[in-house]
């Protein structure tokens, strides 16, 4: 393939060369020559708290995406840098004071695995509950919390080409394998979907399975489309940030033609395949490259949905929403969600109340037309399943959130309205109370007996 392609883009007609993928982590971070800007006080904090989160950046995010005159409000930089405030004050402290000292990395390590089992690795059950079993034994890198969709973790797909500093999958990138979910077993994996005739979605994640060379992914991909027994499975969808963070996947990397190759043949066999992107802030989609991505893809057939979390620091703000969408659509992508921050990670960083976020979402509808209202939302992916805030409404006296469960363990569950109490402060689905003096939400009692069932 020829390392330089045409593209068109709303202002002008160019060439986009293709460009070698260069990373820096925690070990390099002092060799990112724009940080040279910042004050030593700024660096050592950001390598105190790389010592405990994941840290990951390449050079076209550095170069492309990050504002170095606005540092460090830039939303892309806070989207990607760690930040002090990512840790509590005394959890910074103490990781701090060992940098300070010269600690060994024996002692580092051993303190950032201290603080990050603090963190809620794996929250909303995703070990205890969402782990499938045969015959007792549990089926290494699946996930499966609701009746039609099971995640898929393949090994080789469990980094980023950078990481979100709010990711909710940080535990798979500490190095730590008791925090990691992930398999290349292909006959393993394509033996449980084939004893699961329910199962109608396979969703491949990580990580992000685009940093996967073609040929490893075509090999869990490609037997959907050979053999009868996995017909049931009519939905392919591959969450993925390389839109955003890597675009030459899809343009100028060696194998992107195979890749695009290997998605038309997925749609030409007639399953219905979804790049799950996620998108937190409208300049993620400015780029001419990431534009070309879009264009490629799309010509595949596929259908590329975004996704993301309502983040402090980065997009709360119902105008940033607002234009994210429009642009989305104008280039044919379909908002689809709009996520709640995780509890898990640096999560009160990132956090915005429920009532703001409520509110944040609404006036963003406002200025979108239909097309661009298809994004659901605030929606928490809590423990018992997607939980959607409607709003919120005086009802008989009482002011409080209208909810219901856009997906849910018990698909019973599923679009049945219920209210909590409002509350300014919660952030989260177990902040809230029952509405109208009840003692508890009508999920509740079985939900307990699922998690007792699973313990």
């Amino acid at each position: 393939m020829s390392s330089v392609l045409k593209f068109y883009s709303d202002t002008d007609l160019g060439a986009i060369e293709a460009r070698p993928f260069k990373v820096f982590n925690e070990r390099s971070l002092e060799k990112i020559p724009q940080l040279a800007k910042l004050s030593e006080a700024q660096r050592f904090e950001m390598k105190v708290v790389a010592s405990v989160l994941p840290f990951r950046v390449n050079e076209y995010v550095i170069n492309e995406l990050i504002d170095w005159s606005n540092i460090p409000a830039d939303p892309i930089f806070q989207l990607t840098f760690p930040q002090k405030g990512m840790l509590a004050p005394e959890s910074y402290e103490r990781m701090a004071e060992l940098h300070r000292r010269g600690a060994d990395k024996a002692h580092i390590s051993a303190l950032a695995k201290e603080l990050r089992d603090g963190l809620n690795p794996h929250p909303a059950g995703q070990l205890e509950m969402n782990l499938p079993r045969v015959n007792g034994e549990v089926v290494e890198g699946l996930q499966h919390k609701y009746r039609e969709t099971v995640l898929f973790f393949p090994s080789q797909g469990q980094t980023c080409h950078s990481y979100c500093t709010f990711c909710f999958r940080w535990a798979q990138f500490v190095g730590d394998k008791d925090l990691r979910i992930a398999s290349n077993q292909k006959d393993q994996v394509l033996g449980y979907l084939r004893e699961h005739p329910q199962v109608t979605d396979l969703l491949v994640t990580g990580g992000d399975p685009m940093v996967m060379k073609t040929k490893n992914l075509a090999q869990y991909l490609e037997p959907l489309m050979e053999d009868d027994s996995l017909a049931h499975v009519q939905t392919v969808r591959i969450g993925t940030k390389a839109l955003t963070f890597w675009p030459y996947r899809f343009v100028t990397d060696n194998d992107a033609d195979e890749l695009l190759d290997l998605l038309t043949r997925l749609v030409k066999s007639g399953r219905h395949v979804a790049i799950m992107a996620h998108y937190n802030h409208w300049r993620e989609l400015e780029t001419p490259i990431a534009r070309e991505a879009i264009r490629r893809l799309r010509e595949t057939g596929v259908e590329i949905r975004s996704q993301g979390p309502l983040l402090a620091q980065i997009n709360d703000d119902p105008d940033v929403w607002a234009r994210l969408w429009k642009t989305q659509v104008q280039l044919g992508i379909i908002p689809y969600y709009m996520f709640v921050e995780r509890d898990t990670g640096a999560r009160h960083y990132f956090e915005v109340p429920l009532a703001r976020a409520a509110n944040i979402y609404r006036e963003a509808m406002q200025q979108v037309s239909g097309l661009g209202r298809t994004a659901r939302g605030p929606s928490m992916s809590a423990g018992p399943g997607k939980v959607e805030i409607q709003g919120v409404a005086e009802i008989q006296g009482e002011k409080v959130f209208v909810l219901r469960f856009i997906q849910a363990r018990n698909p019973d569950w599923v679009q049945r309205p219920f209210f909590a109490k409002y509350d300014e402060q919660a952030t989260w689905l177990n902040h809230l109370k029952p509405a109208f003096g009840e003692e508890k939400f009508f999920f509740e009692d079985e939900y307990e007996a699922m998690q007792a069932g699973n313990g």
